[in-house]
């Protein structure tokens, strides 16, 4: 998966992104018209009809939010710097990613996120 913090969704802005995330056969997206210019190499891009590709995006999202106050909704939690912003992101995402691997090869052993923040 691919990411990055970015004040508007534009052709711009997106295909570095897409350009640095790994390669799929395919994309879905919601129907925002900027999506249709990005360039999508090997695969090619769908639209979802619905959530039914996009359910586990969203659910990631809610654990983004769930987790970093700064994201969550009607929140005056926010970062006032995108370096700060992306930081935060980017340790979320690290310390989720071990903790899904942690739990993969340990299913039964409760893990909680801020116990994979450092090695």
């Amino acid at each position: 998966m691919g990411w990055d913090v970015v004040v508007e969704r534009s052709y711009e802005t997106l295909q570095p992104i897409l350009d640095r995330s790994p390669q799929a056969q395919r994309y879905y997206s919601d129907n925002l018209a900027t999506y249709d210019t990005l360039v999508y190499f090997p695969g090619r891009h769908l639209t979802a009809p619905g959530k039914s590709q996009t359910y586990s995006v969203e659910a990631d999202n809610s654990v983004l939010r769930h987790y970093l106050a700064r994201l969550a909704r009607s929140s005056r939690c926010f970062s006032r710097s995108l370096l700060a912003l992306w930081t935060a992101i980017k340790l979320f995402v690290f310390a989720w990613n071990r903790r899904q691997m942690y739990k993969r090869r340990f299913p039964s052993y409760p893990a909680h996120v801020k116990d994979f923040v450092y090695p």
